[in-house]
């Protein structure tokens, strides 16, 4: 896939909305491309992940606790949470078409993060914004 591909997708993720033209090309070196098949799970709930997804094509269904929660389709993500953190996956998603998806280990972020530490206060700065977003939201 073009690099001016990847970063487009990541642009719009986000997670990365923030980031310069030249953050997300190092970022973009950083992502691999990988096609899945009709039923296959890409993350299971429960299990530990090291990597987030990003949908160029195709669709997948998002399962908590066995229940459907949602559906997602181009320019959705997920997995961003094991990312940055350690801890389980919160749902399983499979994969209801072929897709096409944009793939980044925790492992390649670290090292860009290493080399433009600035990358890594910006992911920090949408989040807080996201979190603050959420709790505006949610009752009580």
């Amino acid at each position: 896939m073009p690099a001016d591909q990847k970063i487009k997708h990541l642009a719009d993720t986000w997670l990365f909305s923030t980031c310069t033209r030249k953050e997300l090309a190092l970022i973009a070196r950083s992502c691999d491309t990988f096609k899945a098949e009709p039923g296959l799970a890409l993350v299971a709930e429960g299990s530990f992940g090291r990597e987030m997804f990003i949908i160029r094509d195709g669709q997948a269904t998002v399962r908590r606790k066995g229940r459907k929660v949602a559906t997602l389709g181009p320019g959705a993500y997920f997995g961003e949470l094991s990312l940055l953190s350690r801890l389980p996956r919160n749902a399983t998603i499979t994969a209801d078409t072929e897709m096409d998806l944009l793939v980044m280990d925790q492992r390649e972020l670290a090292g860009v993060l290493d080399q433009v530490p600035t990358i890594a206060r910006k992911m920090l700065e949408v989040m807080a914004r996201r979190l603050s977003e959420l709790d505006v939201r949610s009752p009580g």
